[in-house]
């Protein structure tokens, strides 16, 4: 029997992604090296999303599994009802090593990256179920009895972390529903199921027969702009990247024979890129007979930057160019460069004309 898991560290790991998203990848690393395996991914076990933290190892691997359709065809999702039960499971829990030797999950898909074993942990929060997925190779082998229990153990104290991320996911949804409030933009920030986790004043304002809360998720007076906001939110869901923007959707006012309201969904990294966190996604409602009021709040809430960073992309969404706000804002144009650039990287954009385009869907900026 090798050395028993350094639990300690992998809760630690948890414990510190809850605070910061951006650390989930080094929490995967820190799993697959406490657990002396390939690597590590967290999933949703009830859904099939492609955007979840995982370690280095196991990128192609990943790229394959969601590229070949292997997310939609994972025999691995059957273990939910071990996990529920024991905390920790393999694969033998639902599969015998005769159907493993013949079976596609495992002979076409991962035998080429040298992949076999796995073992599953239940990580949960109330109703909320992930599943820590530790991968280990063929020559690895599986995981014994001994690392099972202590698996298990690991299922028990990861139950605080995940409460903690999810509730720390939540309060960052109601600021962000908040900085919205201030611009008078309606906003509803949605869950990976699409129901309806926080909807701000503005955005209530909008809710009569044309736009409705119905089973906990927004539904137009219009079936067909109920599809299409269906379909983009289950396209944004699935897009890897962590401030995704899809284009706006027409929500038909059938009703009132107003102008349709554009409906945008999108991720905001500092809320929705948590896998633990009960928001995934926000839906951002531009009326085109009511004009939205800018605000820095927003840019800091969604996206963290800072005051001095708001102010700037503010004023460059509103026409400037980048030396007349260096002069305006008393700072050298290098200390502009430099800000601009902090504002790409956290609001994941390459040029100014692409920051320009987000800030002008989003309608916010600075006066």
């Amino acid at each position: 029997m090798g050395a028993a898991f350094d639990l300690e560290s992998i809760c630690s790991a948890f414990a510190d992604a809850a605070l910061d998203p951006a650390l989930w990848g080094t929490a995967m690393e820190a799993v697959s090296e406490a657990t002396r395996s390939y690597g590590a991914m967290l999933f949703d076990a009830n859904g099939h999303l492609p955007g979840i933290p995982r370690s280095r190892s196991v990128g192609p691997s990943f790229d394959a599994y969601v590229r070949d359709g292997w997310i939609h065809r994972d025999i691995r999702y059957r273990i939910a009802p071990v996990l529920h039960q024991r905390g920790a499971g393999v694969d033998l829990d639902i599969i015998s090593d005769a159907e493993m030797a013949r079976h596609p999950y495992y002979q076409d898909f991962l035998a080429p990256f040298g992949l076999r074993w796995f073992a599953g942990v239940k990580v949960a929060a109330g109703d909320d179920f992930w599943c820590l997925s530790i991968q280990r190779t063929i020559q690895q082998g599986p995981f014994d009895r001994r690392e099972l229990i202590e698996l298990a153990e690991l299922s028990q104290r990861l139950g605080p972390a995940a409460a903690f991320a999810s509730a720390i996911g939540y309060a960052r949804s109601e600021a962000a529903c908040d900085a919205f409030m201030a611009t008078g933009t309606p906003t509803a920030m949605l869950g990976r199921d699409g129901t309806v986790v926080c909807i701000n004043g503005p955005a209530e304002g909008l809710l009569d027969q044309d736009l409705r809360i119905v089973s906990g998720r927004l539904v137009s007076g219009s079936r067909n702009s109920t599809d299409a906001f269906d379909r983009s939110l289950n396209e944004l869901l699935r897009s890897p990247a962590s401030a995704a923007m899809m284009p706006p959707v027409q929500m038909s006012r059938v009703h009132s024979g107003r102008r349709p309201l554009l409906a945008y969904l999108l991720r905001l990294p500092k809320v929705t890129h948590n896998s633990l966190s009960p928001c995934q996604a926000a839906a951002v409602f531009i009326d085109p007979d009511v004009r939205a009021k800018p605000a820095e709040a927003v840019l800091m809430s969604c996206f963290g930057l800072t005051r001095a960073e708001a102010k700037l992309a503010g004023m460059l969404a509103g026409g400037d160019c980048l030396l007349a706000v260096a002069e305006h804002l008393c700072i050298t144009y290098e200390t502009a460069r430099n800000q601009l650039k902090a504002v790409f990287a956290k609001t994941e954009t390459h040029r100014q004309s692409d920051l320009l385009a987000l800030l002008s869907r989003l309608q916010v900026g600075t006066p």
